[in-house]
């Protein structure tokens, strides 16, 4: 058996075959592997739209407002608690089933009492509301979509300074 070498010496250098061959295979794992290992996702990106005239509201929101002096605005309307529940259920009534929603912006020096009262106007009208509408449309009944949703916002004085505690 000859190992290679000169006169029965083995051989010094090195075999470089089974190196070759391993590199081989393991970058054929790379290659394969390399487009799994990517997790990127498909974004897209919203664009901005420049307008020159201002959004107008959507008529279907309703909005009330409550001032530091108590002064209660239902749209642009000033009323009292008693007009308030006397327009609100019309006005949740034009707005789409499900989608029921009131907005209530409230100063920061606004009594905790009237912020309550409104409160519970919206609760009044969104049930009289319920009960016109499955009063009024059959094919409604027992899908009227739930109650008003109501979000609140406290308009805080300009200038106002934080208490430290």
């Amino acid at each position: 058996m000859d190992a290679g070498g000169a006169k029965g010496k083995q051989k010094s250098d090195i075999n470089v075959t089974p190196l070759i061959d391993i590199v081989l295979v393991l970058l054929i794992v790379f290659i394969v592997m390399v487009p799994g290992l990517s997790k990127a996702m498909k974004v897209v990106v919203p664009q901005v739209v420049q307008t020159s005239a201002p959004q107008k509201p959507d008529p279907n929101n309703i909005l009330i407002q409550i001032e530091q002096d108590g002064t209660i605005t239902l749209q642009q309307d000033k009323v009292d608690a008693q007009g308030l529940k006397d327009k609100l259920p019309d006005a949740v009534l034009l707005q789409p089933l499900g989608y029921r929603k009131v907005f209530l912006k409230v100063d920061e020096d606004v009594q905790f009492q009237s912020m309550v009262d409104v409160l519970d106007a919206v609760r009044v009208a969104s049930e009289t509301a319920k009960k016109k509408s499955l009063e009024q449309v059959d094919k409604f009944q027992g899908q009227d979509g739930g109650d008003v949703k109501v979000a609140v916002s406290l308009r805080k004085r300009a200038g106002a300074v934080a208490p430290v505690s």
